[in-house]
C-alpha cells in the first residue's frame, strides 16, 4: 500500500490560540512556508469552513514543474477555532483533492501541533501523473519549525 498522507508533530511552547492566529491568517501561511513557493497572500483572516483567500505562488522554488508564477485559491474545509484548520487549493485547475491541515492539542504549558498533508482523495489521473506528494514530509517538519519560531517570538502576521 502506498503512502497517501504525511503527518509530522512538534510541541510549540505557546497557547493554541496564538498558533491558530497564524494559521487562520493568509499572511501566516506565507510567513511559515518552508517550500519557498508562497510569495504573498490576499484576503482576510478565515473564520469558518468555506472561507477563501488567494496565494501568489512561484513553482520555480521546487524546480519540478514548469509553472513559474501563478495563483491558487485556498478554501477552508475544516475550521475548529484553536483546534483544527484544513484547506484545499485550486489554481490553474479546479481543486484536485489534496488537503493540508493542522491539529492543535494543548499539553501542559504548550501545544502539540500536528501538520498533515493528505492526497488520498486525488483522482486516478493525478495518481498516474506521479507528482504526488508535491511537498515532501521534510517540508512539513521545517514549516513547523518556522511556525514555532514566529509564534514564540510573538510575530504579528497581520504586519507581514
Amino acid at each position: 500500500m502506498s503512502i497517501e498522507r504525511f503527518e509530522v508533530q512538534r510541541t510549540i511552547h505557546a497557547a493554541p490560540s496564538s498558533i491558530f492566529r497564524f494559521l487562520s491568517d493568509p499572511n501566516g501561511h506565507v510567513a511559515i512556508d518552508s517550500s519557498g513557493m508562497l510569495m504573498s497572500a490576499e484576503g482576510d483572516r478565515v473564520l469558518r469552513v468555506g472561507d477563501t483567500f488567494v496565494i501568489h505562488m512561484d513553482r520555480e522554488a521546487l524546480n519540478d514543474y514548469p509553472l513559474s508564477l501563478y495563483d491558487v485559491t485556498v478554501t477552508i474545509t475544516k475550521f475548529v477555532e484553536d483546534r483544527e484548520i484544513a484547506w484545499t487549493v485550486a489554481g490553474l485547475r479546479p481543486s484536485i483533492g489534496h488537503v493540508y491541515g493542522y491539529l492543535l492539542e494543548p499539553v501542559d504549558d504548550a501545544t502539540l501541533v500536528t501538520s498533515y498533508y493528505d492526497w488520498s482523495s486525488i483522482s486516478q489521473e493525478w495518481r498516474d501523473a506521479g507528482i504526488f506528494p508535491v511537498i515532501p514530509e521534510a517540508a512539513l517538519r521545517a514549516t513547523l519549525g518556522i511556525l514555532a519560531r514566529n509564534v514564540m517570538r510573538g510575530d504579528d502576521v497581520s504586519n507581514n
